[in-house]
């Protein structure tokens, strides 16, 4: 995985990158050979900073759509010969749902490149994936051969046959090719395979078993954490079954660290659980004041966690980043003032990308703190993320009375569906590219049903014909 370069945000590379809906409205001004060749830029390398959480292909699906794009560079790009030795899905899996939604879009070019990608390409079982959804029978029948061509007829093959059939995110071609009677019978035995591997592992569990006592469950905490696999949270959960009145100080202890980090982290979890509103736990938590502690206090809601929290949201340290998310997340109004302070203070120290603002951001808006109106202006035009930037428009639909003749206009092209939803019930619509957008989402079969649900709250229905 590299870290993708992010252009400034007043360019229109940088807007298209981000998945604004401002990158779209320019785009579709500027010259069209200038727009085709940023957004070339940003499929063939995906501009986002958690790719398999994000949205961006339908946002340029839509964009190729209205530009008529070709898809040459994209045919380049997935045959090239990057794709003999890099098989990732990050490099070529933008590209293919993309070209999977302008197939939707009745595109046949991207639906015969998604066939030969699905046929010869390394990422072939996403291009597959997406001709599951789209294809007809008659063209996944014609993919069989290529695609069972990559498994032999070996222990080895057949082993990563079962695997691929087991895994499949869309089944529906594998069970076209199973009623054939050229695969039928191997495909059979494929899927049997892989239900009996599922079965397995299920029956063979390497966890707890019945008879365990709390120190049984610090030490299989502390050899995951040796294996490097850190089980403190399921040993958290193990440890409120297995626990008795008079193991408590036993606990106790561990929690102040007298049975390694393994056992302290697990028993400062169950103690959050367990004894929710006692200060002893909060104090070992200060105490302590490290990661384990810290995922641990996060864990907390109670009026305790809040009260203490307005007492460390000052701390330049890891435990003052969550006192002010807990204050975010569950203080009240008398809180507006910390939360604010906190989201100036990360947007000055870490930047408008931080995961850490995502939960001041929220709370900005929860609490409708309207002197947040500007940082949280700056967060929306410079992030990264799709997903912070859409928390920041429904933050700024609460604290910023600009926000519907603004910012909402725009987010009705957003890349996020759920930023789509938040302009669709506040977009004004003395604007008068609201209207029309409106329409053409409300008759596009591509566009998510909540998205579509806020249109119609807008709209009369039979203008949404």
């Amino acid at each position: 995985m590299f870290e993708p370069v992010i252009a400034p945000s007043g360019t229109l590379l940088g807007l298209l990158q981000r998945g604004r809906g401002d990158g779209t409205l320019h785009a579709l001004a500027a010259p069209r050979a200038e727009a085709l060749e940023a957004l070339n830029q940003c499929v063939l390398r995906d501009p986002r900073q958690d790719w398999q959480v994000e949205n961006r292909s339908l946002y340029y699906a839509r964009l190729y759509l209205d530009l008529a794009g070709p898809l040459g560079e994209i045919e380049a790009h997935l045959f090239s010969a990057d794709d003999l030795v890099d098989e990732e899905d990050h490099r070529t899996g933008l590209a293919l749902s993309v070209l999977g939604h302008l197939a939707s879009y009745g595109r046949d070019d991207a639906l015969m490149l998604l066939r030969r990608y699905a046929a010869s390409g390394a990422n072939w079982a996403w291009a597959l994936d997406e001709l599951a959804l789209r294809d007809d029978d008659e063209g996944l029948r014609s993919l069989a051969p290529a695609v069972l061509a990559r498994f032999p007829a070996t222990a080895e093959g057949e082993a990563r046959l079962a695997a691929a059939v087991r895994d499949a995110y869309e089944p529906r071609p594998w069970c076209l090719w199973e009623e054939t009677p050229q695969y039928g019978e191997r495909l059979r035995a494929a899927r049997q395979q892989g239900s009996f591997d599922r079965w397995q592992r299920q029956m063979t569990p390497s966890g707890p078993r019945p008879g365990w006592g709390v120190q049984a469950v610090f030490d299989w905490a502390a050899d995951g954490l040796r294996r490097g696999t850190p089980l403190h949270v399921p040993a958290a959960r193990c440890l409120a079954a297995v626990a008795q009145p008079e193991d408590r100080s036993a606990i106790l202890a561990a929690a102040a660290g007298a049975d390694g980090e393994a056992a302290r982290a697990t028993a400062l979890h169950h103690l959050v659980l367990a004894e929710p509103e006692n200060p002893a736990v909060l104090d070992l938590i200060e105490a302590a004041a490290d990661e384990p502690a810290v995922a641990a206090y996060e864990r907390m809601c109670g009026p305790g966690a809040v009260e203490r929290a307005r007492r460390w949201v000052h701390r330049p340290d890891a435990l003052g980043e969550a006192a002010a998310a807990i204050l975010a997340a569950r203080g009240g109004p008398e809180d507006a003032g910390l939360v604010l302070g906190a989201l100036r203070s990360t947007v000055r120290g870490a930047g408008p990308d931080t995961r850490r603002l995502f939960a001041l951001v929220d709370g900005a808006g929860r609490l409708a703190v309207g002197c947040a109106a500007p940082v949280l202006r700056h967060v929306y035009r410079e992030t990264a993320s799709s997903h912070l930037r859409g928390r920041a428009a429904r933050a700024l639909a609460s604290t910023d009375p600009t926000f519907a003749a603004g910012f909402a206009v725009e987010c009705l092209w957003d890349c996020e569906e759920t930023t789509r939803e938040v302009a669709a019930r506040h977009a004004e619509t003395a604007d008068a590219r609201v209207a029309p957008r409106l329409r053409r989402l409300a008759a596009d079969p591509a566009e998510e049903e909540d998205v579509q649900s806020a249109v119609r709250s807008r709209i009369a229905p039979e203008s949404a014909v």
